[in-house]
C-alpha cells in the first residue's frame, strides 16, 4: 500500500475514495456525531448517518463538508483522517491524492481541503475541478478542441461547465442541489398538510417518489411525521405528482442556470453542445424527469448515466495518471489538474 496513489470526492452527502487499481473502495455519508460536552467523536459515516434527527441535546449530528469545500475544519479533519486509514492497511501509508473541487472554489477554501487532507499524512495533493473530473469520469476525450458541457448535481451545489482542451471555457455555479429539493418536500408536507417531517424522511420519499417530470405511472409514499396543530404523530399519502409540485421550484432554478451558461458559451462550442448533448452526473441527476425537464427547457438533448453519482470521483481516479506531469510540464501538454501541493 506504500505510495499508492487515491482519489477523493468531497461530497456534501458521501465521502468516496478511489484505490488505483481497485476502483471506488469507500463510499460512506459525509456525517459525524460529536458529544457537545467533551467534544469527542461519537460515530462516523453510516452509524452517525443512523442518529441524524434522533438525538439527544448531548449530541450533535453535523456535516462538515458544505457544497463541496470545508464548513467545519477540525471534524473535516477527523472525518478525512478516519476514512484515509480505513484504506490504508499500513502505518506507512503516504498516497498522493487527486482531490474534486467545485469550479467556483475561492483559494481560502481551497487551502483549507489542502491543509485538512495533508494532517492526514499525504504526500501530494491534487485538485481537480469537480466538472472535469465528472466529464473524465463519463468517458469524455476532455483533451479534444470540441465542447463539452457538464451539468453535476450534488448534495449541496450543482456545478455547470463547458469544457474544451482540458480545460474549462465557460462556469457557472448554484447551490440549488439535492438538498434543497430535501427542504423542498419538508415544506411542502407542512405546508399541505401541517405534517412536520425530518431530513431523513423527506429524502427517503424523494429517492421512492420523487420526480422533475410527470411518471407514466402514478407513484405514492406514506410520510410519517408530527401534526404541527394537534403535535400528534401522524401519516399522510404523498403522490408522486404532489412531488412535481413540491420540487418544480427548485428544478426550474438549475434549468435556469443551465440556460445562462449556454447564453455564455461561444458559438462553436455551443454547436458541439447542441450536436452531442448536455451530460447529466451527480447523485441529483437520478431524481426522474430531471433530464426530460432540462432537454424540454434547453432544447438540447441530455445524456445520462448509469451511476452519474460516482462520474466524479472515477474522473478523479482516472486523473492520478497526471500527477507525474504536474511537476514536468512540457511544450503542447495540457493537464486536466489545476493546482499541485
Amino acid at each position: 500500500m506504500i505510495g499508492t496513489d487515491i482519489a477523493i470526492d468531497l461530497g456534501t452527502s458521501r465521502f468516496k475514495i478511489y484505490l488505483e487499481g481497485k476502483g471506488i473502495v469507500l463510499s460512506e455519508p459525509s456525517i459525524i456525531a460529536v458529544d457537545r460536552d467533551t467534544d469527542e467523536v461519537i460515530a462516523i459515516g453510516s452509524e452517525a448517518y443512523e442518529m441524524l434527527g434522533r438525538t439527544s441535546d448531548r449530541v450533535i449530528v453535523a456535516r462538515p463538508l458544505s457544497n463541496g469545500v470545508i464548513s467545519d475544519f477540525s471534524m473535516a479533519e477527523h472525518l478525512i483522517n478516519h476514512y484515509l486509514k480505513e484504506v490504508s492497511s499500513s502505518r506507512m501509508f503516504m498516497p498522493r491524492v487527486v482531490v474534486s473541487v467545485p469550479c467556483s472554489i475561492t483559494e481560502v477554501e481551497k487551502r483549507a481541503v489542502v491543509d485538512a487532507i495533508s494532517a492526514a499524512g499525504v504526500r501530494k495533493i491534487c485538485l481537480i475541478e469537480e466538472p472535469v473530473a465528472a466529464a473524465i469520469g463519463a468517458g469524455v476525450d476532455i483533451a479534444a478542441p470540441h465542447g463539452t458541457m457538464i451539468v453535476d448535481i450534488g448534495d449541496g451545489a450543482t456545478d455547470i461547465a463547458v469544457i474544451s482542451l482540458n480545460g474549462i471555457a465557460v462556469s457557472n455555479a448554484t447551490h440549488v442541489a439535492g438538498a434543497d429539493f430535501n427542504d423542498a418536500i419538508i415544506k411542502y408536507a407542512r405546508k399541505k398538510y401541517n405534517l412536520i417531517i425530518g431530513e431523513r424522511t423527506a429524502e427517503n420519499a424523494k429517492i421512492a417518489i420523487g420526480c422533475a417530470y410527470p411518471r407514466k405511472k402514478l407513484l405514492t409514499y406514506d410520510l410519517k411525521g408530527r401534526n404541527s396543530v394537534t403535535g400528534l404523530p401522524e401519516t399522510t399519502t404523498m403522490t408522486s405528482d404532489e412531488m412535481i409540485e413540491a420540487l418544480i421550484e427548485p428544478a426550474i432554478q438549475i434549468v435556469r442556470t443551465v440556460q445562462q451558461t449556454l447564453e455564455e458559451t461561444p458559438p462553436e462550442l455551443l454547436a458541439d453542445i447542441f450536436s452531442d448533448g448536455i451530460y447529466l452526473t451527480g447523485g441529483s441527476a437520478n431524481l426522474y424527469g430531471l433530464s426530460t425537464l432540462i432537454s424540454k427547457k434547453t432544447k438540447v438533448p441530455v445524456v445520462t448515466f448509469e451511476n452519474p453519482e460516482n462520474c466524479v470521483v472515477m474522473g478523479a481516479g482516472k486523473a492520478i495518471r497526471y500527477i507525474d506531469k504536474m511537476e514536468n510540464r512540457s511544450f503542447g501538454k495540457m493537464n486536466p489538474l489545476v493546482a499541485y501541493y
